[in-house]
Parts: structure tokens; C-alpha cells; sequence
């Protein structure tokens, strides 16, 4: 296995309430086995704002405890099982699992969209926006639904919510709209999350803490727009808590938070069984991650649009060589090669790769 951390330059710095990315410091894995080549994308950042883990933790984990487990391929819901005994790291574990779907899929010469079973045959496009000046942000917007996005979400933060959206909704009163907070709020912001019902958003994502439940369940009480979790769930066990105490009515499913696919499908089945609804996030991942989310997001389990915006929103150039395209109705359709179905532009790679490590197993 070799892992290549790698930077691409973003098109325009992407702001949230944890910060500012203007470069996506990206983990890519390359996995050889059998005669087969397999890829998967570590969604881990330098920094531990979005969740605990960063670059560093997930290169010790993936190296000294997780690429031993590689040595007899095992299967994605094995690898889940075997690795259950290290707490935490889930992007790190995510980074493998989603390495091993892609490998016995290819072995089996099977698509990805395919393999996680149920698949509507393509994924409905949301897009996640950065938090900007209002006249730009309307402009951003007016951009995203030329191209035919079938939900706007905004990032928002304590402060500067309220004038941001109502300028939105003066401008595009009925359009598809939600804001994320990345937990930026606490209940002694009530009085601002109560202003934003106004707005009809399909949606509030994260409002509270990282690891909160109980505060969530408690605002759900106060405001009348749906709340969305985030951070809050990582685990199954989360996601049941979620819906037994009424704390969200929407899970974002994010597969590295999650520790890959076989824990996203099921999260996303409890979400579904409870009466709720469940959509895939993004992580600026590059095009191998993307192709993952492209997948998991065709899935019916899937009903909400995600954040899984074609590769040219975010980069110049990407490291794949085939990018997904939108359609004009607002739909990507999974590459229906085996795997991933992803081609690695490894010139590139290798131009914007700044260190890299060869594992043996």
C-alpha cells in the first residue's frame, strides 16, 4: 500500500465556522493485491477542528494498526469487525474499509453503486456553500441553480446567520435551502435559531455541539425547522439514541466520521425505519473520494440531495482523469466500472504530492 499526502488548491477559499480552507491536504491510498489496484481517499484534515482526528493521527493508525489487517484481503464487514477493538479513528478505519470495497469489488468485477445494493441508478446533487459577503453569496447561488443543484446549503455561524439568509430568501424566496452551523450555537442562542424558522428551511444542520443529543432534543422542541446531525453521530448506537429522543429528524452520512460503508448503510437504514431521512455529505474530498460518495448517494436508502458536487466546483484539476459531470436535472450517475470505476491521473498525483509512505504486508 502506498499513501500519497497530497495538496490541491481549491477554486475559491470555502468558509465555515471551524475556519477557512483554501487548499485540500489530501491523504490518497493505493493498494496492490492480486494483480488488482485499488484507491480510497483519508478525509482527515491537518487539523482536528471538524472531528478529533487529523493527518497525523490517521497516518499512525492506518500504518502501525490497521494495514497489518490487509495481509489475507479480507472483506469490508470483516475488516469492521477485526479493527472493533481500537477506539475511535473512524476516518482512518474509513480510509481502509472504503480501500477494501473497492479492491473486492474489482475482484468480483462488480461496480461500487452496484455492490452496496438498492441503487437508484444516479445521486441527487445538493451544494454546500461557504459563508460570504451577501451580494456574493447571491451570486454563488444564482451560479448553483443555473446548473440545476437541487438543494442550496449555507454555512453560517453565530452572529451572522440571520441577515445572511434573509437576503437569500428576499432574492430566491422558494428555492430548496438549509444552513449548516458545524455546531457553532448553544441554547443560549435560542432566540437566533427561532428567527431562522421564518426562512422555511428544509433544514438546521448541526446547530449545537460536536457531541451533543440531548441539547439537540431539546431545541427540537423549540423551533419548528427539522434539525439535521452531523458530528453528533458516529456511531450506529448514536444514530438510534438520535431518533429515540426526537434530537434530529435527518442524518448527513458521512462515511470517513462513520468509519466507511457498511456503517453509513446502516446508519442511513435507522434514520430510514424511524421515519427520518438521510442524505451523503462531503469533505472536499478529491475525485477518488468523491466517487465513493457518488455511489453511497445513488443508494434509495439515500432520499434527500447530498453535497456530492462534480469535481470542477472545488478544483482546478483534479487527481482523477475522469470527473463526474452533473446533469442538467440535478443528478450525477455512479461510474459503472468495477470498483470505484475512478482513473488515476498519476501525473498529477505525483506533482502535487508532497510526502509519501510505501507499506508492505
Amino acid at each position: 500500500m502506498e499513501i500519497h499526502q497530497t495538496q490541491l488548491p481549491l477554486l475559491t477559499p470555502f468558509r465555515t465556522s471551524l475556519g477557512v480552507e483554501q487548499v485540500r491536504n489530501a491523504l490518497i491510498l493505493i493498494y496492490k493485491s492480486k494483480d488488482l489496484v485499488a484507491f480510497s481517499e483519508c478525509v482527515t484534515f491537518e487539523n482536528p477542528f471538524y472531528v478529533s482526528e487529523d493527518d497525523t493521527t490517521a497516518l499512525h493508525i492506518i500504518k502501525d494498526h490497521l494495514a497489518k489487517v490487509l495481509i489475507d484481503d479480507p472483506k469490508p464487514a470483516e475488516f469492521v469487525e477485526r479493527v472493533a477493538k481500537i477506539r475511535g479513528h473512524n476516518m482512518a478505519k474509513a480510509a481502509i474499509e472504503m480501500l477494501l470495497w473497492d479492491f473486492h469489488c474489482k475482484l468480483e468485477n462488480e461496480s461500487l453503486a452496484h455492490a452496496l445494493g438498492d441503487s437508484k441508478g444516479y445521486a441527487e446533487v445538493g451544494i454546500a456553500l461557504g459563508m460570504d459577503k451577501p451580494v456574493l453569496l447571491i451570486k454563488n447561488v444564482e451560479a448553483a441553480l443555473s446548473k440545476g443543484y437541487r438543494r442550496i446549503k449555507i454555512k453560517i455561524k453565530r452572529g451572522k446567520e440571520y441577515e445572511l439568509i434573509k437576503s437569500l430568501r428576499d432574492v430566491y424566496p422558494d428555492i430548496p435551502l438549509s444552513v449548516d452551523a458545524n455546531g457553532d450555537y448553544d441554547l443560549n442562542d435560542l432566540d437566533a435559531l427561532k428567527r431562522l424558522d421564518r426562512f422555511g428551511l428544509l433544514y438546521f444542520e448541526q446547530p449545537l455541539d460536536h457531541d451533543d443529543l440531548l441539547d439537540h432534543a431539546r431545541l427540537a422542541m423549540e423551533i419548528s425547522t427539522p434539525i439535521c446531525l452531523d458530528e453528533s453521530i458516529t456511531s450506529l448506537r448514536r444514530a438510534r439514541q438520535a431518533f429515540d429522543i426526537h434530537a434530529a429528524e435527518i442524518i448527513n452520512i458521512k462515511p470517513g466520521r462513520l468509519g466507511g460503508l457498511s456503517n453509513s448503510l446502516e446508519v442511513a437504514r435507522i434514520a430510514r425505519e424511524n421515519g427520518g431521512h438521510a442524505w451523503v455529505g462531503g469533505m472536499l474530498e478529491t475525485g477518488v473520494g468523491r466517487a465513493f460518495n457518488i455511489a453511497l448517494a445513488s443508494n434509495k436508502l439515500a432520499d434527500l440531495p447530498g453535497d456530492t458536487s462534480p469535481n470542477e466546483v472545488y478544483f482546478a484539476r483534479d487527481i482523477v482523469s475522469n470527473p463526474f459531470k452533473m446533469g442538467k436535472n440535478g443528478t450525477i450517475v455512479p461510474n459503472s466500472g468495477p470498483g470505484i470505476g475512478v482513473e488515476l491521473d498519476y501525473e498529477y498525483l505525483r506533482k502535487s504530492t508532497k510526502k509519501s509512505w510505501k507499506i508492505i504486508s
